[in-house]
């Protein structure tokens, strides 16, 4: 089986949790002057130095001067990466929280649009690989809102400082190498190579390495090209990526246990008092995507629900809080009635919402803790 994409590059097993201020989202792809601040090239020395250090590296790995000459023209040291790299979230997002996010109005509603709209690729792709239309859409839907957010990092630069920096120096020059070498085969340029800061790119966000082993051209225009307007290479990618890590044709991911159709399989609990859920081969597979149970049941929900399945049935116990789902959007709701913005009324409580009770904390005199409760739900 295949390294997972994500687990040894970012370790997180977290989709863009954006609403609410979950888990920081790659930049939506536009200008790289549109860039936040610490994500834009600045001078280093000692980086230069390195750059110099790594040209005989990239050589005996194969990759020519012409094109070192030309992917390392612009590469640049860019130090919001490192900082991004070195303050993953701290939260434990519940299951409920992650498919309050995952399996959002919104993101279905945007995601029985897009499988209506690419319907006929998705179907072949289903017919060339096994893997369920719905499926591929609901990793699209994951991994960049459908192609909303793929990224527009540089990913020489963003590989080459991660690199640089040392915390997994080896990894990620082994991703830097894979970047020049996607570049010598022709199948992007220097200008078009971009991602999320962690150098994921595309559609359905592929590292380096795994974009060598595993992207496929299934338009035939010559060029596994997962970074155009046009989804169709990156969601053949993605079908082949799962396809060659075990998903099994006609086999479900899985379900809730006691719904109609749930397959046999393994139980897992994910949350300790919530819904219980069957898991199968295709489970794994997803995870080999994002080794993490909260993804595989976010992507197998989501599809589900893309395909006219409903929300889960099972209950979710209270937040440490004491707090249930509806009492935590109602605190949102009250919040933003009174000029405190939570970001959003989805439930989850993520830093916005901190920020919003803080501040109304403060401008009630009450001690600032930023911590939601059953006090402050009366207060409001």
């Amino acid at each position: 089986m295949y390294l997972s994409r994500r687990s040894a590059m970012i370790g997180l097993g977290c989709l863009t949790l954006s609403a609410c201020g979950g888990v920081h989202a790659p930049v939506t792809r536009s200008a790289s002057s549109d860039l936040p601040e610490d994500l834009r090239a600045i001078p280093n020395p000692a980086f230069n130095a390195w750059i110099t250090a790594f040209r005989p590296r990239a050589q005996s790995a194969g990759i020519n001067t012409a094109t070192l000459n030309a992917g390392l023209r612009d590469v640049g040291f860019t130090p919001g990466v490192i900082t991004r790299d070195r303050s993953q979230p701290e939260t434990k997002y519940s299951l409920e929280d992650y498919l309050s996010i995952a399996a959002s109005d919104e993101r279905v509603t945007k995601g029985r649009a897009a499988l209506s709209r690419h319907r006929t690729i998705l179907n072949a792709l289903e017919s060339r690989y096994g893997v369920p239309a719905q499926i591929i859409c609901a990793i699209w839907g994951l991994e960049s809102r459908y192609g909303e957010r793929r990224g527009n990092v540089p990913v020489v630069s963003a590989t080459a400082t991660l690199a640089f920096d040392g915390r997994r120096g080896a990894f990620f020059e082994k991703q830097l190498i894979a970047a020049l070498r996607i570049l010598q085969s022709g199948d992007t340029t220097p200008a078009n190579l971009v991602g999320s800061w962690a150098g994921a790119m595309g559609h359905t966000q592929f590292i380096p390495t795994s974009y060598l082993a595993l992207a496929v051209d299934f338009t035939g225009d010559g060029r596994r090209d997962i970074w155009s307007d046009d989804p169709t290479d990156a969601l053949a990618s993605t079908a082949n990526y799962l396809k060659r890590n075990g998903w099994t044709r006609g086999t479900k991911w899985g379900g809730e246990i006691g719904q109609p159709g749930t397959p046999s399989g393994s139980t897992i609990t994910p949350q300790p008092g919530g819904p219980s859920f069957t898991v199968t081969r295709n489970f794994r597979a997803i995870k080999s995507y994002n080794n993490s149970d909260l993804y595989a049941i976010g992507i197998g929900h989501l599809a589900d629900r893309l395909v006219g399945g409903g929300p889960i049935s099972g209950t979710f116990p209270p937040d440490r809080y004491g707090l249930t789902k509806s009492d935590r959007i109602t605190l949102q709701e009250k919040l933003t009635a009174k000029g405190f913005d939570t970001g959003g009324t989805s439930g989850v409580i993520g830093p916005k919402s901190r920020a919003a009770i803080t501040a109304y904390q403060s401008s009630r005199g009450m001690p600032t803790t930023g911590t939601p409760s059953l006090d402050l739900l009366s207060s409001l």
